[in-house]
């Protein structure tokens, strides 16, 4: 309770000094005003029109200020739509690199399996060709080995009792052209597919050794194995070395009898044996290459050689025809008319219309060759 009487007391005693204050203020302004001289009319409109434009640079101002803020509120908004925007474009620029990478990853495994696929096929194609080139190899053996016993008939005559023979296939002769085949296809092949093939066939032929756990009994026994396999594999390739120096001795010679008998079918044409070698067909000369004598005709001379003929002679033809009348016109000069006389006899004489019969076409006499010659070009011109 003492305190609240404190502190009202401590109140009043405020309100009294300001009222104090505030009553010392007046009094000084009363003074100072009593003190300062009064304005005049024109000083008082000066200060009234001063503070006027006070008054509007303030209106002034203040809507500026109040546009800056809607300008400023207006930029904060367009920024912050701005910056959610990115942040959009942030998420969705994310989803497709995950999408696009997720693609990639697909296409990737796409393409590792068709490779995979390819490897498989070509592995495949390499194991059938090995297999149809191993064929072959047995084959061309089996072929040799009939070439080396001899060559037999393809066919059997067996006899029906009184009747006619039968011819019957037999599988032990021999196909002459079915090996010319086979070497002119293993003649064509090129440098890589010899190589692709005997890569084949090495790892056909050449079969890992299993010689794990052995004793040295079957050790003894597989080199001895091996040992004849390489025996008669080089005396194969010995064979078949000495079987390809005959043939290249063969093609070399039946080459030369081919050129031979070319030359000699060129020399009775008449041709030089050396342009009938050539992949072209030789030229025709329609003069001896011996021949001495130099055409010292133009260009022009040559070209218009075989130029004419009857349009040409018709048209100079015209044109001779054309000057000589031309000729003949300029120089007759102008017609000189007599004078009408009316008196003239020659005024009174009476035309008679001369009939004709079907007889007097018979006295025609025929056309000249001019005439023939300009029916001629005018026809001529008419086509054209």
């Amino acid at each position: 309770m003492a305190d609240d009487e404190r502190e009202y007391s401590e109140s009043e005693e405020e309100e009294e000094e300001e009222v104090g204050r505030k009553k010392a203020s007046s009094g000084q302004k009363a003074t100072r005003e009593e003190s300062q001289p009064k304005m005049t009319e024109a000083e008082l409109a000066m200060e009234e029109k001063l503070r006027k434009k006070k008054e509007e640079d303030e209106a002034m101002w203040a809507e500026y200020i109040e546009q800056w803020r809607k300008q400023r509120s207006k930029e904060e908004e367009e920024l912050r739509k701005l910056k959610e925007r990115q942040a959009r474009r942030k998420v969705t620029r994310a989803e497709q690199e995950k999408r696009m990478m997720e693609l990639k990853r697909r296409q990737e495994e796409q393409r590792q399996r068709e490779i995979e696929e390819k490897k498989q096929k070509e592995a495949e194609a390499k194991r059938k060709r090995l297999e149809d080139a191993e064929k072959k190899r047995q084959a061309m053996l089996e072929e040799q080995k009939k070439m080396k016993e001899g060559v037999k008939p393809n066919f059997v005559i067996q006899k029906k009792e009184g009747g006619a023979p039968i011819m019957t296939a037999h599988a032990g002769g021999f196909d002459k052209m079915s090996t010319v085949e086979q070497a002119r296809a293993e003649m064509s092949k090129s440098k890589e597919q010899l190589a692709e093939d005997k890569q084949i066939a090495l790892t056909y032929r050449v079969k890992p050794l299993n010689i794990e756990g052995l004793g040295s009994e079957k050790l003894r026994s597989t080199a001895e194995e091996l040992w004849a396999k390489i025996v008669t594999l080089e005396s194969e390739k010995y064979d078949l070395e000495d079987k390809m120096k005959r043939q290249d001795y063969d093609l070399r010679e039946l080459t030369e009898r081919q050129k031979q008998i070319n030359r000699q079918k060129a020399l009775k044409k008449g041709i030089d044996p050396a342009e009938a070698e050539g992949k072209h067909p030789p030229k025709i000369h329609v003069a001896s290459k011996f021949e001495r004598r130099v055409d010292r005709r133009t260009y022009v001379d040559k070209k218009s050689l075989f130029d004419g003929g009857l349009e040409k002679t018709v048209k100079e033809q015209m044109e001779k025809s054309w000057a000589e009348r031309m000729n003949t016109f300029k120089e007759r000069g102008p017609k000189q008319l007599p004078k009408w006389d009316p008196t003239a006899p020659k005024v009174k004489e009476v035309i008679e219309h001369r009939t004709y019969d079907d007889d007097d076409l018979l006295d025609l006499e025929p056309p000249s060759f001019e005439y023939n010659l300009i029916s001629w070009s005018i026809l001529a011109n008419r086509r054209e």
